[in-house]
């Protein structure tokens, strides 16, 4: 099973795939710049080199990049649109540059402008950044929660993926506290399953590449996100289990993002769901 979490490389990858080693993680995801800002901090050349032998000799993969979060490609405020649209391209090329494999990305909110214009401007920003990208990252559209005026049920998903023509470096990853606030409820099996087909119906199973695994303060259509440590929200072991020993999930990377104080707690977290898995394999 890969599973990992969110670590920062603000002291760089090397230190980035150390911590992952501590913790049992043997995939994690990383903002690709300042979460609350826009500074992109310079990769040298000593760094990728033990970053990168690091990676084969503890098997880390795959690894993530985040988009932060003051990216929004469906701004209907100029200023911002023009910096989603900067930003999107030049983290293509830098996560080609680090050996990522996937660029996660929150779609966007429309702000007020309304849906239409929303996926628009969405759509429209990511031509432009895969149009002439002949990388390996995959670009990876998130599941949203369905909250105000964001963008990312996945309806959405599909309608940008098909204004697109499907191209292969786009896929999406999906949240389990986002999906249980859009209305999910995977304390049951079948809601797992119905998911799967609506993820068949929509995107494509294959297209779906990565899983942010967190518990949720809400239960199923708050349309609201708010994650929770793992086994203490709505979820608990039992939903986690759904999910996580469904088959058509099982062999994806599962990345946490809860709400921990210090990113050994996610070393906790990832013992505690490997338990439980063992657990329930017996």
């Amino acid at each position: 099973m890969r599973i990992g979490c969110h670590l920062s490389v603000s002291k760089g990858f090397d230190a980035a795939a150390e911590a992952a080693l501590t913790i049992g993680a043997n995939t994690f995801q990383f903002f690709t710049r300042n979460p609350r800002g826009g500074a992109a901090r310079n990769i040298g050349e000593a760094e990728m080199v033990k970053w990168n032998r690091l990676c084969r000799e503890y098997d880390i993969a795959p690894v993530a990049g985040h988009l932060p979060y003051t990216v929004n490609m469906a701004a209907p405020a100029d200023r911002t649109y023009e910096f989603a649209r900067m930003v999107v391209r030049e983290d293509l090329r830098r996560m080609e540059a680090v050996g990522a494999g996937f660029l996660v990305i929150h779609p966007g909110s429309h702000a007020g402008s309304g849906r239409t214009e929303g996926l628009k401007r969405i759509i429209s920003c990511l031509e432009e950044a895969l149009v002439d990208f002949g990388g390996s990252p995959v670009m990876l559209l998130e599941t949203m929660a369905g909250q105000g005026s964001e963008i990312g049920m996945l309806a959405d998903l599909k309608e940008i993926m098909a204004a697109l023509g499907w191209p292969a470096g786009l896929g999406a990853c999906i949240d389990s506290c986002h999906l249980t606030a859009a209305g999910y409820d995977f304390l049951r099996r079948e809601e797992v399953a119905r998911l799967i087909d609506d993820l068949e119906a929509t995107v494509g199973m294959e297209r779906v590449k990565a899983i942010h695994l967190n518990d949720s303060k809400f239960a199923p259509g708050s349309r609201r996100d708010r994650h929770e440590l793992i086994g203490k929200g709505y979820l608990g072991k039992e939903g986690v289990l759904n999910l996580i020993t469904h088959s058509a999930l099982a062999g994806l990377p599962w990345l946490l993002e809860t709400p921990v104080e210090d990113y050994r707690q996610y070393g906790l977290e990832i013992a505690l769901i490997r338990s439980w898995l063992a657990e329930a394999m017996r």
